[in-house]
């Protein structure tokens, strides 16, 4: 098979749909891998270190132009222009909220596979579980950030000091993301609740908590409540 791994154009996204270990591995079983030029350089890897996995080095076009276009955020919309039938694009999608990039892509003709949906016969989502792990941690160091009052927050300390209560941290949704955060926002002392419709996942968060962090029934009415109470709001649900 003839692979493509283009370079990420998002603003701030350095990630590379394959690292050269990766390459390495398709090469080996026979097939071919064309890496656009800097592909990997956002995280250290440079088109030498593609060469020698046994990719050929090329332009957006020439990566787009392959089988199957392996990436990590969605495409731009020039991007899905350079698609066609008989393609294969795998990445992180997200359209629910891209009504534009679906038509785009539904146009290209190409089979687009968003790794978020991708699911296991128990039901979990692997490929999206890394991510939210991720975003659920890094959620609570940026909020930490933006309350400073240099970022033009309150001021309010996560876990306060003595003679100061921490701040309030609501996380709404309970699935991996929220957890994890959760998971960041207690270690760093601050008076956390977690809401989320699911009764048995409340039990399950309560435990895994061992009752330090508060636990709520997500409905509009507590959902407003501890929004509005809230120092810190981190949004997890899946859309």
């Amino acid at each position: 098979m003839r692979i493509g791994v283009p370079k990420e154009t998002k603003v701030h996204e350095y990630r590379v749909g394959l690292t050269p270990t990766s390459v390495a591995e398709l090469t080996r079983d026979g097939h071919t891998v064309v890496v656009e030029t800097n592909a990997g350089a956002g995280i250290g890897f440079s088109d030498g270190d593609y060469i020698a996995a046994g990719a050929c080095i090329g332009a957006a076009t020439e990566a787009f132009a392959q089988d199957l276009v392996v990436k990590v955020k969605e495409p731009n919309l020039d991007e899905c222009a350079l698609l066609h039938e008989h393609q294969v694009l795998i990445t992180y999608l997200h359209l629910a909220a891209d009504p534009a990039l679906t038509h785009a892509l539904m146009a290209s003709g190409a089979a687009a596979i968003a790794y978020e949906t991708v699911t296991a016969r128990d039901g979990s989502l692997p490929l999206l579980s890394p991510m939210s792990e991720i975003a659920g941690r890094m959620s609570v160091q940026v909020g930490a950030t933006a309350l400073q009052r240099t970022t033009g927050g309150s001021g309010v300390l996560l876990g306060g000091v003595p003679g100061v209560a921490p701040a309030r941290v609501t996380v709404i949704g309970g699935g991996m993301a929220g957890a994890n955060a959760a998971t960041i926002a207690l270690g760093l002392g601050a008076d956390v609740t977690i809401l989320d419709k699911s009764v048995s996942r409340l039990r399950w968060l309560a435990d895994r908590f061992d009752g330090r962090a508060r636990t709520v029934m997500a409905n509009a009415s507590t959902t407003r409540e501890h929004v509005v109470e809230a120092d810190l709001v981190v949004g997890a649900v899946l859309v």
